[in-house]
């Protein structure tokens, strides 16, 4: 394994037990999350972590820590090993945090699991701007083994997702689920931060490799509908578009947003831009992928979207409401708790896009309602809003994808 001298930086905790005489392994998994709206200190990110280890009743074999983009950072960071004992903490910046108790806003939220059945590895490869693939493929090269989950938090400014992710799957294949989100800065688009073994970093992406035999079931949902007739992607270079059916991508917007146009990219998050993503199922199992518009070019009339969209591609403008968005949330949940079948659910990361938050306002919380209806309200719930989120798109051979205005859960169960 390559070490922080070759610009990695890696953390391994946890043990895998089998039994030779068990038919099949018992799998113990405990979780508990922790939340804090006191100002980021050594002292309060050590509580943080003390309040963690008794929730759990033991030291946690990898910790989650979640954080609004606030001065003090670094010495909570350090608390928190204090508190927590140890460095094996994965987690980002955020726009908007997400515990057990709901949606929080300029919190910091701390998540643990301890389990005597899945080991967890910590990776951290910075260079996400000069080439995210290259980027990615360093990262899953770095693991020790062939992970059951890899979960990654990336910049969300500085990284393309979609390269990441293609990075990944030229070292591990298309058959480990990559789930996690990227990080957010509270909208104010300036500067995200990613944790890794206790340490900050930027232009960064931080993967946890989740060992075992664990219970998993995911799922990604949206709540937005294609309108109007599909449009192809007529040319298009990575995350910006420059035409669509021939024509400059901005017109068609301005023309489809009326008096709406001038407030562009902003009122895009209400408008993103749909295509088809298929499983390797083939046809019959698709995915509505979205993409959100996060600025646009007057000059070359073109529009830089949150994620890149292919060439060629068909594309719908979307639209979507508070009630179809929350519809989307549970059907979420209800996927997601489906596919873990008979496994008991043990802790739920919630991923959501931070244009969701901006769309529901005040209903934001009935998101984090809708989960709960499903699972109950003692399973831990972690995550955060963030500026994309990661996650297979459905179908029984399902391939990992970068989303926009979506909700993504990944259920773990003993």
């Amino acid at each position: 394994m390559k070490g922080a001298a070759d610009g990695y930086f890696t953390g391994k905790a946890g043990c895998l037990c089998a039994c030779e005489q068990a038919i099949r392994i018992s799998i113990v998994i405990r979780a508990a999350t922790i939340i804090s709206y006191e100002k980021f200190t050594r002292a309060t990110g050590r509580q943080m972590g003390e309040a963690l280890q008794q929730k759990l009743g033991q030291t946690p074999n990898a910790c989650w820590l979640f954080c609004a983009p606030l001065g003090g950072m670094e010495e909570l960071m350090k608390g928190v090993c204090d508190g927590a004992a140890t460095d094996q903490i994965i987690g980002c910046t955020t726009s908007g945090e997400i515990s057990t108790s709901g949606l929080s806003i300029n919190s910091a939220v701390l998540g643990g699991i301890a389990s005597s059945s899945i080991a967890f590895e910590i990776i951290t490869v910075q260079g996400l701007e000069k080439d995210s693939v290259a980027t990615g493929r360093r990262l899953a090269e770095s693991f020790s083994g062939i992970p059951r989950l890899l979960q990654i938090f990336s910049d969300g400014l500085t990284g393309n997702g979609c390269g990441i992710l293609r990075g990944i799957s030229d070292i591990l294949g298309n058959h480990v689920p990559v789930t996690g989100a990227a990080a957010g800065d509270n909208g104010n688009f300036k500067k995200t931060l990613q944790f890794g073994c206790g340490r900050i970093f930027s232009d960064a992406v931080c993967g946890i490799a989740f060992y075992g035999n664990l219970g998993l079931g995911v799922s990604a949902r949206s709540g937005w509908s294609p309108i109007g007739l599909p449009k192809q992607v007529t040319r298009a270079i990575g995350k910006v578009v420059y035409e669509l059916n021939g024509e400059p991508a901005l017109d068609v917007y301005e023309r489809f947003l009326g008096l709406h146009a001038e407030k562009l990219p902003a009122i895009g998050v209400e408008y993103p831009l749909g295509f088809m993503k298929h499983s390797r199922g083939g046809e019959q199992e698709a995915h509505f992928v979205l993409r959100a518009s996060m600025s646009v070019d007057h000059q070359e009339r073109s529009i830089r979207f949150a994620g890149e969209i292919p060439e060629g591609a068909m594309v719908n403008l979307t639209c979507g409401d508070k009630t179809s968005i929350l519809e989307a949330a549970g059907m979420a949940a209800r996927e997601a708790r489906s596919a873990i079948g008979i496994t008991t659910p043990e802790v739920i990361f919630c991923f959501s896009c931070m244009a969701r938050r901006i769309v529901l306002g005040s209903r934001t919380t009935e998101e984090i309602a809708r989960i709960r209806a499903e699972f109950g309200p003692e399973i831990p719930i972690v995550g955060f809003y963030s500026y994309g989120e990661f996650c297979p798109v459905a179908g029984p051979e399902a391939i990992n994808c970068l989303h926009n205005e979506s909700i993504t859960l990944s259920v773990l169960g003993s």
